[in-house]
């Protein structure tokens, strides 16, 4: 039963570790702040998780899995709230994606040369 349970703990901590270390991966490696909030937002809180629950499965029913679930939860609801605040600070500092733009441009209205009519040029003469 031991045995079970180190594998499990140890298998849920791997997984939040390599989840990690891919977020940090896209934090490095993506161009701009709304696609490095993207990649981290998610994988940090899933990262988290899982090492916590590794945590917990190593622990066993005691005060101290239930403070680490109460950690746990606290993350999970905070976690995006902070990432939303960070994106809205960059939208409002007036930070710019990088990339494709999918706004379409509206053309600019250029005068057009007026055409001259040479029958009623001809005909006043």
């Amino acid at each position: 039963m031991d045995m079970l349970v180190l594998a499990l703990s140890g298998l849920s901590i791997a997984i939040g570790v390599i989840a990690l270390l891919i977020g940090s991966l896209g934090l490095i490696k993506l161009p701009d702040v709304y696609c490095r909030i993207h990649a981290v937002g998610m994988i940090d809180t899933a990262g988290a998780s899982f090492i916590i629950l590794g945590m917990i499965i190593h622990q066993g029913f005691s005060l101290v899995s239930f403070k680490l679930a109460l950690i746990g939860v606290f993350l999970f609801f905070t976690s995006p709230i902070a990432t939303h605040a960070v994106a809205q600070v960059a939208h409002k500092m007036g930070v710019k994606p990088v990339g494709r733009n999918l706004v379409k441009a509206t053309p600019t209205k250029t005068a057009k040369p007026q055409k001259s009519n040479a029958k009623t040029a001809k005909g006043k003469s």
